[in-house]
């Protein structure tokens, strides 16, 4: 019977996945360059790295990122979850809304997964699809238009969404045609009353 030879640490696989990720790794991914849970636990006692939450780590070294928080999320939601509502908006420079929590929206498989939610997150659970994404940072977050309808259906205040449709239509990221489609989330039906 062969023993199957460990797999020695690879500083730079380690630091690709980091550079990406706001200087962000989980522990799966130092695992794939070859760093057991030990040496982890090593290296945040020597400074190398520092634990952020659980399963969730950040190079010392690297430089701290304004979305640090935000890419935090993303990786405890495995990858699998899309920046939305209020906090799409925000990022995405549309209106005056300063959202107090992270929006989340997870695909809709994980609605009855059981897990403990980072404070300050609201989930969502909903399939995105690929088109209704976009990467304007580290992370993905719905595009304009998915958000504007998010945003709608979850009822944000007439004026901020108002703004935000004003803004995204001056900036090209929407098209005139999609504000009937806006406008058609804000009715309980998904219709617009005529």
């Amino acid at each position: 019977m062969t023993r199957k030879r460990a797999q020695t640490p690879d500083w730079n696989r380690l630091f690709d996945f980091a550079l990406g990720q706001a200087g962000l790794f989980t522990t799966k991914q130092a695992a794939e360059s070859g760093y057991s849970p030990q040496l982890l636990v090593h290296y945040v006692h020597i400074g190398k790295v520092v634990r952020i939450r659980r399963g969730v780590y950040r190079l010392v070294h690297y430089p701290l990122a304004q979305d640090e928080g935000l890419v935090t999320v993303w990786l405890w939601s495995e990858q699998q979850g899309v920046f939305s509502h209020e906090t799409a908006l925000s990022l995405h420079h549309l209106s005056d809304v300063l959202p107090n929590k992270i929006h989340l929206t997870l695909p809709a498989d994980w609605k009855h997964r059981r897990f403990r939610v980072p404070p300050g997150v609201v989930l969502h659970h909903a399939d995105v699809a690929t088109a209704e994404r976009s990467r304007p940072a580290a992370i993905p977050v719905t595009s304009p238009l998915r958000t504007l309808q998010d945003c709608a259906r979850a009822q944000l205040s007439p004026e901020l969404l108002h703004q935000a449709i004003s803004q995204a239509l001056d900036r090209g990221l929407i098209r005139k045609s999609d504000v009937a489609r806006i406008q058609d989330a804000t009715s309980p039906t998904g219709h617009r009353k005529r």
